[in-house]
């Protein structure tokens, strides 16, 4: 009978299952609602959207480019008035390149995705600084377009 009042006696120390779930999903409510307010994931998103559509501009650059060389209608040396058919779709060529008026076009971007309203420019919508990729024509048949990204304002 004695053995019996000592086990009951002893009390086991520890959390429960039901403690350790209850302490889980009140980290993870605090989690949720804490870490949009510590972590800027809108920077990084939009960093990574302007990367892309410089991805997309040089890699047009190139399409058009090559393009124009395997057409033997296409003259190289004109700054205006030529143009290649990229998916039924016309683009407008300098020296063999794309324009600044094509290159969205030719690499596929939709202007409502981003701000192209000055010219040669495609910028990240709502960026607190300069997240933007910049295009300037061709100037002659030894000199392609200048791309650049400037994504230190995302």
């Amino acid at each position: 009978m004695r053995a019996m009042t000592v086990i009951a006696a002893r009390k086991e120390k520890g959390f429960t299952l039901i403690e350790l779930v209850m302490v889980i999903v009140i980290l993870g409510i605090l989690a949720a609602f804490a870490l949009p307010r510590f972590a800027d994931l809108g920077g990084d998103a939009r960093a990574a959207s302007i990367q892309g559509v410089y991805g997309a501009v040089r890699s047009a650059n190139s399409i058009v480019r090559s393009a124009c060389l395997a057409d033997s209608d296409c003259d190289q040396t004109a700054s205006t008035g030529e143009s290649v058919t990229l998916e039924g779709q016309p683009v407008a060529l300098a020296y063999g390149y794309p324009t600044q008026a094509s290159i969205l076009i030719a690499a596929q971007i939709d202007a409502n995705d981003f701000d192209t309203t000055t010219a040669g420019t495609i910028a990240a919508n709502n960026a607190p600084g300069t997240c933007e990729v910049t295009f300037a024509d061709a100037t002659g048949v030894t000199d392609a377009p200048d791309i650049a990204l400037n994504d230190s304002g995302c």
